[in-house]
C-alpha cells in the first residue's frame, strides 16, 4: 500500500473513530441532562408539597414513583440508542474495510496482470522480431516458435481466467453436465505440463477410467490451475507429485510441492479473489489472485470439495475431491 494510501486509511480511521466517539459522549450528555432535569422536577413538587395537607404520603410516592419511571425510560432509550449505534458503527467500520481491501486487492490485480500480460507480449515479439531480421537454424527457428505458442498458451490461459471470473460473478456462464474421463483429462493435464516444463521433476499416478459429470472445459481449467499453482511456487529442482484414484468417499485428485507452504491462517484466504500471500514487494511469483478462486468456484459449482494442507515440513497438499458418476 503506498503511503498517500496508508496516510488515508488512518484519516479515515482516526475521524470515525472521533465521531463515533463524539455521538457516544452527546449520547451520555442526554442522558445526563435529563436525569438532572428529572431530579429537579421531582424536587420542586416535593418542596411544593405540604407534611399537614391530606394524602402527603401517598403524593410523594406518586411523585418518586414517577422519578423513577422516567429514569428508567431514560436508561431504555439510551441503551436502544446505544446498542443501535453500536451495531451500525461495526457495520460501516466492516463494510468500510473491506472496500479498502477489495480496492489494494484490486489494485495489486492490476499490477501483477499488467506484468504477466506483457511478459507473454515482449517475449512473443523479440521471437517474431529474431526470426524476422536473421537468418536461423531450423532447429533454432523450432525452439523460437516452441517459446513464442508457450508465451501465446499463457497470454490466453489469463486471458480466459479474468473472462471466467467475470462470468461467473456475473452469473452469466451456464454449466454444462457431461460423462467426462476425468483420468483422460488429467493425463491431458499432465502431459502439457510435462512438455512446457521439461526440466521440472513432474510425477503422476493416475487410475483409468474415472468418469464425473460437469463441463470438461471448467474441469480442466482446475486441475491446470492447481497443477500450475504448484510449480509456480515450488524451487525448479523440487519435485511435484500428481495422484488420481477413487475410493468410497469419492474421485480425489491430489496435487504435493515442496515449495515455501502456506500458513494456517491464510489457507481459507488464498481461494479468496485477487488475494495472494504477501505482498506486492516481496512476492516473486507471477500471478493474478484469480487462479485458486476460479478453482474454488468451479469446485462447488460441480459439487466438489477442494482443500489444502501441510505437505510435511515443507510445502503444500491441494485435494479436490468430486463425487463420481
Amino acid at each position: 500500500m503506498s503511503i498517500f494510501k496508508t496516510k488515508r486509511l488512518a484519516t479515515i480511521t482516526i475521524v470515525y473513530w472521533f465521531v463515533l466517539l463524539y455521538i457516544i459522549a452527546a449520547l451520555v450528555y442526554w442522558f445526563i441532562s435529563l436525569q438532572h432535569h428529572n431530579t429537579r422536577m421531582s424536587d420542586l413538587l416535593l418542596n411544593e408539597l405540604k407534611h399537614d395537607q391530606p394524602g402527603y404520603n401517598q403524593k410523594v410516592a406518586e411523585i418518586m414513583d414517577a422519578r423513577r419511571r422516567k429514569t428508567a425510560q431514560y436508561i431504555g432509550e439510551g441503551s436502544t440508542f446505544l446498542v443501535l449505534i453500536l451495531i451500525g458503527a461495526v457495520f460501516v467500520y466492516r463494510a468500510t474495510r473491506r472496500q479498502l481491501t477489495l480496492s489494494l486487492q484490486q489494485q495489486n490485480f492490476m499490477m501483477a496482470v499488467t506484468h504477466e500480460l506483457k511478459t507473454p507480449i515482449a517475449v512473443t515479439m523479440l521471437n517474431l522480431e529474431t526470426m524476422q531480421k536473421r537468418r536461423l537454424e531450423e532447429h533454432q527457428q523450432q525452439k523460437l516458435i516452441n517459446i513464442t505458442l508457450q508465451e501465446v498458451n499463457r497470454l490466453n490461459s489469463l486471458c480466459n481466467n479474468i473472462l471466467l471470473a467475470s462470468q461467473l460473478d456475473a452469473g452469466e456462464y451456464k454449466i454444462s453436465k457431461n460423462q467426462i474421463n476425468l483420468s483422460e483429462l488429467a493425463k491431458r493435464v499432465f502431459n502439457d505440463f510435462k512438455t512446457r516444463n521439461a526440466a521440472r521433476e513432474l510425477t503422476a499416478t493416475f487410475d483409468d477410467n474415472l468418469i464425473v459429470t460437469g463441463e470438461e472445459l471448467l474441469l480442466e481449467m482446475l486441475l491446470t490451475n492447481i497443477v500450475e499453482n504448484a510449480i509456480k511456487y515450488s524451487p525448479r529442482n523440487a519435485p511435484v507429485d500428481i495422484s488420481l484414484f477413487k475410493d468410497t468417499e469419492g474421485i480425489h485428485f491430489i496435487v504435493k510441492d515442496e515449495g515455501p507452504g502456506i500458513a494456517e491462517s491464510e489457507r481459507n484466504k488464498i481461494f479468496q479473489k485477487f488475494y495472494r500471500v504477501g505482498n506486492e514487494a516481496t512476492r516473486t511469483a507471477k500471478g493474478t489472485g484469480l487462479g485458486l478462486y476460479l478453482s474454488k468456484q468451479i469446485a462447488k459449482d460441480h459439487h466438489a470439495a477442494i482443500t489444502v494442507k501441510s505437505n510435511g515440513e515443507k510445502g503444500s497438499v491441494f485435494t479436490v475431491t468430486l463425487p463420481s458418476s
